[in-house]
């Protein structure tokens, strides 16, 4: 029979027809001996009437109906290596003596995991020879059954990755779709070039082009791709996460690159599909604990929870409600913004980087992000202020031709002052809006801003702007010049030349021709303060007022 498969090894027999499980005892070093069938031998039957062939893997099974045994298994590992055969695979733990007999002839001596049926052992041994893809399928199925009882046990993630590498032998990373780790393990032969190997999977450009477009590798019929690493040697098999038709993540299965086999990639495509699972599960829970979290907070801003319950629910979210706390506000400005649940991915990332505690809600109704920011009890506000800049940066940078309003509340040392601080922070955001600025805004910082909103009349305060600034606005129109410029970054400077000409790039002696010319254009003398008082207001409800 040997003409059938004579490629097939002894550890392809292992990895791919012996229940999972199966452990070797000795004979690692001849595991790439060809197997040419396999035969059942009972312990209470004599074997030397059996035919058997040079090549074949011996089953040994114990005896039938719970007989007595005839024979040991010394003696089986001494026939064995008489006639040559491939292998010795037992149901029971070997004695002593027959494991010292393998390792003399050098033989290979599995046992098989409790439970195991050798005549189906047999059978997925025979179905690997003369239909190898048949039990590929079949080994898939065990592999992919296998991984998703330890989701059903609720054992996690983690376990799920162990799994894997117990299967493999290899490293097994898991990512989220913007490649950052969930869960891996990583294997001794890999931890010298581990940091280079981490570098290359974070990095969006070195996935597989076919599995870069999220919504369409669900059409993939092949979505496991082989693929060299920069580290020479090395490969690793991908495999996207893909749950509702839609890619989550990626699984990489990773080791030396004449290593990988069908194993690895069975284990890559079934456990890419049991991650799905868990992922899908954990994503359930924790839709369910935001909806929970953000009726909560719903209560709390309406004032209809007490210190008490504030703290046991927090509890429940892991939170440490007790904290001095600061309430920021983020909403999307312009045309066309990005969904809202983007921008609340992007903080809940950016606090989890930052390692923040914060409890972050998203207002649907509102078109706008809460985050409750338990922050520092000496410097709380300039803590605040540093994340809301990560913030607006990384949004920038992510969002070049988009913009965010933040706002900023008071500090609130207590449950019952999250109220004010969160309306704080919606009056910051607002403000924001209009003075059509990504920087964040702390509404301690705008007192003369938020005069101005107060005032109700719009006509006056536009006629305040013209009687002030007129002349200048109409110089600029018609002249195209730089007046009104020049003026903001002056008090943007506090009044500093040598600051305002360097913010300007322009040379001091063009910025005092400037500032000349505003004084006799305006018919006005800067050198007084209650001048400049009315400059910078007028210029103040301009911005506000979004006037051009």
């Amino acid at each position: 029979m040997s003409e059938l498969t004579p490629t097939v090894t002894v550890e392809d027999i292992r990895k791919l027809a012996l229940p999972l499980g199966t452990r070797v005892v000795t004979g690692e070093g001849v595991l790439n001996r060809v197997v040419s069938w396999a035969s059942v031998i009972f312990m209470d039957e004599h074997f030397n009437h059996k035919s058997v062939q040079p090549g074949e893997v011996l089953l040994v099974a114990p005896p039938e109906n719970f007989g007595r045994s005839t024979i040991t298994d010394v003696d089986i590992v001494r026939w064995a290596a008489d006639i040559q055969a491939a292998a010795v695979v037992t149901s029971l733990a070997p004695s002593p003596t027959a494991v010292a007999e393998a390792k003399a002839y050098n033989i290979s001596l599995m046992t098989l995991p409790v439970g195991a049926r050798v005549r189906q052992v047999e059978r997925s041994v025979i179905s690997l020879l003369v239909d190898r893809k048949g039990q590929l399928e079949r080994r898939g199925t065990q592999i992919y059954r296998q991984l998703t009882q330890i989701s059903s046990r609720n054992e996690g993630m983690a376990e799920i990755v162990t799994a894997m590498a117990r299967l493999t032998n290899k490293a097994i990373v898991v990512q989220d779709k913007r490649l950052r780790p969930i869960e891996h393990t990583v294997q001794p032969q890999l931890v010298a070039a581990w940091e280079d190997i981490d570098q290359f999977l974070r990095k969006m450009e070195h996935i597989p082009p076919a599995l870069q477009d999220r919504h369409r590798v669900a059409d993939l019929d092949n979505p496991v791709i082989r693929q060299s690493l920069p580290i020479i040697g090395l490969a690793r098999f991908v495999a996207p996460i893909i749950t509702n038709s839609i890619g989550r993540g990626f699984l990489s299965v990773i080791g030396q690159e004449s290593d990988l086999d069908d194993l690895d990639r069975l284990v890559a495509e079934h456990g890419a599909g049991a991650c799905a699972l868990e992922m899908a599960k954990l994503k359930a829970v924790s839709e369910t604990e935001k909806r929970l979290r953000g009726t909560f907070l719903d209560r709390l801003l309406i004032g209809d929870v007490s210190q008490q319950e504030a703290v046991r629910q927090g509890e429940r979210f892991e939170h440490d409600m007790t904290q001095i706390h600061v309430a920021i506000v983020l909403s999307w400005r312009g045309e066309n913004p990005p969904s809202m649940r983007r921008l609340e991915t992007m903080v809940n990332t950016i606090i989890d980087s930052q390692r923040a505690k914060a409890l972050v809600w998203q207002r649907e109704k509102e078109r706008e992000i809460v985050v409750f920011h338990a922050t520092d009890r000496e410097n709380p506000i300039d803590t605040s202020l540093r994340l809301t800049e990560i913030f607006a940066r990384e949004i920038n940078r992510q969002y070049p031709n988009n913009h965010v309003a933040i706002g900023l509340g008071q500090s609130a040392k207590d449950i019952s002052a999250w109220r004010s601080s969160y309306r704080d922070a919606v009056q910051a955001m607002e403000l924001a809006v209009r003075l059509q600025t990504d920087t964040p805004l702390y509404i301690g910082d705008l007192g003369v801003y938020q005069l101005i909103l107060s005032l109700n009349d719009r006509e006056k305060l536009i006629e305040f702007c013209n009687r002030t600034l007129g002349a200048l606005i109409d110089y600029d129109t018609h002249q195209k010049a730089d007046l009104l410029k020049t003026l903001e970054a002056f008090f943007t400077c506090h009044g500093n030349l040598s600051s305002t000409a360097e913010m300007l790039i322009v040379h001091r002696n063009t910025l005092l021709y400037r500032m000349n010319r505003i004084n006799e254009i305006a018919e006005i003398d800067l050198s007084r303060p209650e001048t400049r008082l009315a400059l910078h207001l007028a210029l103040t409800i301009r911005r506000l007022l979004s006037l051009n």
